[in-house]
């Protein structure tokens, strides 16, 4: 007989708080997808509100008058974060493995090696030769993966993680006869799936966001990705904008919803990431907490 759960007038007022809190997080995503839906006209006079007086979908008919680019680069950007996340994840989560042993040789050594990546960079030139020049990473698929498969900060914090795992676990594992290999796969990796959750959220998120990529590596506009594809055709809103004193361009701008545009392609880019978070959010705040504290 199933007994009922008593309500705890005690934690009312935190539950307040959270919805408050949820609601002022949701907000500015209404406002977005209002002012997407609305005319330039409305939003000169008024400006942004949380509803538009009138629909309005000119933003969205001038984003997608050229759909098989926009096609075109959702189809890139998926490709690049489906594979870019699932490499990521591998790379780092097996150089995180080794650190975190201690019974591993120079294992400090490598430790500070990942460190210094962090603290230290070559600059911007450097790596862009070895990209372009070295690696040949020149408007390929795998420009747009590469350059971000490894993370010292994702390696740090999977491998705390790891020295929160008994260190019993593995060696029963190799006294029943598993190699290296099984015991990370069948042993280390099943106990810390909070903390791959977790990151796996990090890099889909970076790989979905990323332009800068795009801009340095890509040069056939056939292969770029979505996120530079919107920025190109927000940049070009502006830079009609600021010419709009001339009379031709003024004319043509006078009824161009550039505003609206801008909101447009924030909901076209958001939609789908949105989908992964519910995927991971169970292990979120527990991979990054105890991640972050242990070791």
């Amino acid at each position: 007989m199933h007994t009922k759960k008593k309500l705890n007038w005690s934690n009312l007022p935190f539950a307040i708080i959270l919805i408050l809190a949820a609601m002022l997080c949701v907000i500015p995503f209404i406002l977005v997808l209002s002012g997407s839906l609305t005319s330039e006209a409305e939003i000169n006079e008024s400006g942004f509100s949380l509803w538009p007086k009138q629909v309005d979908f000119t933003a969205y008919k001038l984003l997608f008058q050229n759909f098989s680019r926009i096609a075109n680069g959702y189809r890139i950007t998926i490709i690049v974060t489906v594979v870019g996340t699932f490499l990521s994840l591998f790379v780092n989560a097996m150089a995180a493995y080794p650190i975190s042993q201690d019974r591993v040789k120079y294992h400090s050594f490598l430790n500070f090696f990942v460190l210094f990546t962090m603290l230290f960079s070559g600059g911007m030139v450097p790596w862009f030769i070895v990209c372009r020049n070295m690696l040949h990473l020149t408007d390929s698929i795998w420009a747009l993966i590469l350059p971000y498969l490894a993370n010292a900060w994702y390696i740090f914090l999977v491998r705390n993680y790891y020295r929160g795992i008994p260190i019993e676990m593995v060696e029963a594992a190799k006294i029943d006869g598993a190699s290296e290999y099984r015991t990370f796969f069948q042993i280390i990796m099943p106990l810390s799936k909070p903390v791959l959750a977790t990151i796996t959220l990090f890099i889909s998120l970076n790989y979905w966001n990323d332009w800068w990529l795009g801009i340095m590596l890509i040069d056939d506009t056939d292969k770029q990705p979505l996120q530079l594809l919107l920025r190109t055709i927000t940049s070009n809103l502006q830079f009609l904008s600021a010419s709009s004193n001339v009379n031709a361009v003024a004319e043509v701008m006078k009824d161009m919803p550039s505003e609206a545009i801008k909101m447009a392609t924030c909901i076209v880019t958001i939609g789908p990431i949105i989908l992964v978070y519910p995927f991971v959010q169970k292990y979120f705040v527990k991979g990054i907490m105890v991640g972050a504290v242990k070791g």
